[in-house]
Parts: structure tokens; C-alpha cells; sequence
């Protein structure tokens, strides 16, 4: 199918790591078709992702609030709901005075596939594994190719449809400068210098399974400030301070807080200028892998061939004895393929792949 004049719009309007995800297909499609207009569905506390993205032209801002959160309560469905229908209502609105051509429902749920549907006379294209009644929805379907467990590599499934080939340089998310500006000011305040060695430390998960816990956290810190001579930041939303204040108590030495502090670009802007990062399963690990950090992975009830850093120059640390990993639990009572992973362990993978020297020395 020959994209070339097309007005495009991409669905994938959460989380953080899908939305990641998503960017080198849209990067390839762009390439090879420059002369389409790209629009993107997102919400709206994820915009700045794509704000310095010369791919995206348009980008269409949604705020309905998130019921998946582990601290959702009933008024947050009901303010779903009604944020919703008036998102919906807002979106035929605009899409009947200025539709699209084509439809890229990425996100495979039954809301993305009533947003796409409120572009009227459009050729819609998603997952025939999507649940919620989403393919419903679609003009055209696309299998997942059975050797293509990675969601990324599902995603590129899209590609041969469009005759488009993916290439390295598609793998990317754009920082811009206001991001770098946000970034080195945070790094200013706290007194990092030039020749200081940055590890982005991410603690934090929407799942409390895939957390580890402040016992381990506290002694990798305080080893890799005082062993490898590295200033720890610690990065998150403002929902983990509480988490992250708890562990930076118990430590004997004080790293910095970003956590709550930067916008999700600005910590992406962040992440990009530490030398690794390290942390568990979460969006900012999926940041530090497009923008070439290096990445030390902790897993247990996620799978990594699914879900993990994606690129080979990443370590992934699990249990791998343990039969009941990726379980994809939110909720267990035996946390033992966190819990069994010792910051000795981490440490040591840590102090493997870094010689930690200062930078010009």
C-alpha cells in the first residue's frame, strides 16, 4: 500500500514503553514516504515525547485517566468513562472536517478501537490477536509473526504492508533542545560535573511484583558510590518518591532525586547522559535503549523476550531456575523471582561492563 500523500494517524496513546515502542515503524514510514502527514493519538502527560519528533506532524492530545494504576479507585472508572465519550465526541468532531486516510491502531483495545472508528471512511489497520472486540474495528488485519515475540518486533509487523523496510537509525527518540536544557539544569543544581559517572537508577514499577526491594537497592547505591566512584540519580514519576525516599534514608551515602522533577522528556534527556542505567521493568528502561544508555535489567514476573530492553548490548538479571517467571502477575503474595536477586549479583554485572574510569582522564 502506497502511503505517498497520505494523512496518517497512529494510535498509541499509552504507556510510556509502548509509545517507545511504536516510534521506528512511524520513523520508517516517514522515510520512505515523506510526503505524508503523520498524526499521533496520545495522552496527554506523554506529549513531550514526540514534541522535538520531526516525524510526527500533528499530535493529538487526550486526557482520560488511567484505570490500570495499582492505586485506582471506583471514581477514577466513572471519570474514565466521562472523559472518554467526551474524547470521543471531541475527535468525530475533528476528524469529520479533517480526516485521515489511514488508521495504525498500535494500541489493540476496545478505546483505541472506537477512536479509530471516529474517523469516518478510513482504512484501518490492527492486530487480529487484539482482544476487547478491537479488530472489530479494522479494515485490515495483521498477524504477528509466530518468531517475533518482542513487542517492538510485533509492531514492525505493520512494515510489509507499506513496503517499508526498518532501518537502524529508525530506532531513535528524538531529544530536543529545551529537553537537554531541562536536563543539564537538574544536573547543574545538584553539582555534576563534566567527568562525574552517571547510573540512572529506576526503582519504581506500576506493578508492585516487579519491584525489588529497598534492602537491595541500598546496598548496590551505596557499592556504586563508594566502590566505582559514581554519582546515583534516581529517576521515577512523583507518585515513587515516597519509594524512593525510603531507600535513600537507609544509604549511607546521598545520591541525587530526579524522580517527580523532569518532564518524561527531560528524563529521557537525563537517562541519555548517564553511562547506565539500571532499574526494573518499566518505560524509562525502554528510553535508555533507544537513546543507546546501556541497560542492566532486573525481571521476574514479565517476560524479557517479550518486553526487556530491546538490543543484544543489554543485560537482563533473572532467576532463571525458577518455573513460575513471567508469570505476569500484578499481585503475589511469593516474590521470590525479585526477592532471590542479590545486589551482589547486580553489582558484579555492573562492575563487568564498566571500567568506571573518569571521563578524560
Amino acid at each position: 500500500m502506497d502511503l505517498s500523500l497520505k494523512r496518517i494517524l497512529v494510535i498509541k496513546q499509552s504507556s510510556l514503553g509502548d509509545v517507545i515502542h511504536s516510534l521506528p515503524l512511524i520513523h520508517a514510514i516517514k522515510r520512505h514516504y515523506p510526503s505524508s502527514y503523520v498524526g499521533w493519538v496520545i495522552q496527554k502527560n506523554l506529549t513531550s515525547l514526540l514534541q522535538s519528533d520531526p516525524n510526527i506532524d500533528e499530535i493529538i492530545t487526550i486526557d482520560i485517566p488511567s484505570t490500570s494504576e495499582p492505586n485506582a479507585t471506583r471514581g477514577a472508572y466513572f471519570g474514565a468513562l466521562f472523559a472518554t465519550f467526551r474524547t470521543l465526541k471531541n475527535l468525530r468532531k475533528k476528524f469529520v472536517h479533517n480526516p485521515y486516510d489511514v488508521v495504525l491502531d498500535l494500541h489493540a483495545s476496545f478505546r483505541s478501537g472506537l477512536v479509530g472508528f471516529m474517523n469516518p471512511k478510513s482504512y484501518r489497520v490492527g492486530f487480529a490477536d487484539a482482544k476487547e472486540l478491537n479488530t472489530f474495528f479494522q479494515t485490515k488485519l495483521v498477524h504477528a509473526s509466530a518468531d517475533k515475540s518482542h513487542a517492538v518486533d510485533k509492531i514492525l509487523n505493520f512494515a510489509p504492508l507499506f513496503d517499508v523496510k526498518v532501518e537502524k537509525s529508525d530506532f531513535t527518540l528524538f531529544i530536543g533542545s529545551e529537553a537537554l536544557n531541562e536536563a543539564r539544569k537538574f544536573m547543574n543544581q545538584n553539582s555534576v560535573s563534566p567527568g562525574d559517572r552517571i547510573v540512572y537508577a529506576n526503582p519504581a514499577s506500576r506493578w508492585a511484583t516487579k519491584f525489588w526491594n529497598t534492602r537491595a537497592w541500598v546496598e548496590l547505591s551505596d557499592r556504586l558510590m563508594s566502590q566505582l566512584g559514581v554519582q546515583v540519580i534516581f529517576g521515577g514519576g512523583k507518585s515513587d518518591r515516597p519509594y524512593i525516599d525510603e531507600i535513600v534514608a537507609s544509604m549511607n551515602k546521598k545520591p541525587m532525586i530526579a524522580a517527580g522533577c523532569l518532564s518524561p522528556i527531560g528524563s529521557a534527556a537525563l537517562i541519555e547522559a548517564s553511562d547506565l542505567y539500571v532499574g526494573v521493568d518499566s518505560g524509562p528502561m525502554h528510553i535508555a535503549s533507544f537513546v543507546g544508555t546501556p541497560v542492566v535489567a532486573l525481571f521476574g514476573p514479565t517476560d524479557p523476550a517479550k518486553v526487556g530492553p530491546y538490543g543484544r548490548k543489554n543485560i537482563v538479571i533473572k532467576i532463571d531456575e525458577l518455573t513460575c517467571l513471567g508469570c505476569r502477575k500484578s499481585d503475589c503474595s511469593n516474590r521470590i523471582c525479585m526477592e532471590g536477586i542479590s545486589a551482589g549479583r547486580v553489582f558484579d554485572e555492573i562492575s563487568r561492563i564498566k571500567k568506571w574510569i573518569p571521563r578524560g582522564a
